[in-house]
């Protein structure tokens, strides 16, 4: 391998370049890889593509921007939370992105659905509440106990299943309390209340 002072002979493409297109190798006895970073990067890209994974594209990216690998534009720092871990200060993903990432997430960890699934299930109902017939859609109702999901209900509906305890006994008490027909209980025992049926 032919070597001057400044450079040094590249193995893939032949080429003599300065010491500097090489990345270092401490193993090589002048401390640099035999490939110069360009056919090393190409290489790389060939055995990824040999097994068949993608290798992403490298962007030049303006000073005070950064790219967003869900959608790939490129952003100023503003549009980026700040995140102390990271090299460079800044989240992964910009706001929205990440925002649509954890949405994701969230509907699959919680529901085990999918928000297409859910989007499927709100047009069955026809983009309203199954129980109000006014409100639109947008909350998922499930089952504490199986986690089964039962369907997409308002933010109303939703909440006083919830706080009526998923309990269908306490559901039909309430609705006959509306409809004037009250239950009164009749104490029995202390602490003892007997329902009428």
């Amino acid at each position: 391998m032919s070597e001057s002072s400044d450079g040094r002979k590249c193995s893939r493409c032949r080429r003599t370049l300065k010491r500097g297109a090489f990345a270092s190798n401490r193993s090589m006895s002048d401390g640099l890889q035999a490939y110069c970073k360009e056919c090393a990067a190409d290489y790389y890209r060939q055995r990824q593509g040999a097994k068949g994974r993608a290798v992403r594209v490298k962007v030049l990216v303006p000073r005070g921007h950064k790219r967003c690998p869900q959608c790939g534009e490129v952003k100023p720092h503003s549009e980026w939370e700040q995140n102390g871990t990271t090299p460079d200060g800044y989240a992964s993903y910009r706001r929205p992105c990440r925002a649509t990432r954890n949405q994701k997430s969230y509907f699959k960890r919680k529901y085990g659905i999918t928000m297409a699934q859910r989007d499927e299930m709100i047009s069955s109902q026809m983009g309203i509440c199954v129980i109000c017939l006014s409100a639109p859609a947008a909350h998922v109702d499930h089952c504490h106990e199986t986690g089964r999901v039962r369907g997409v209900l308002c933010f109303n509906c939703n909440s006083a299943i919830g706080k009526l305890g998923d309990d269908p006994d306490t559901l039909r008490r309430a609705t006959a309390y509306l409809e004037g027909n009250a239950w009164k209980p009749t104490l029995v025992a202390p602490g003892v209340y007997r329902l009428p049926s």
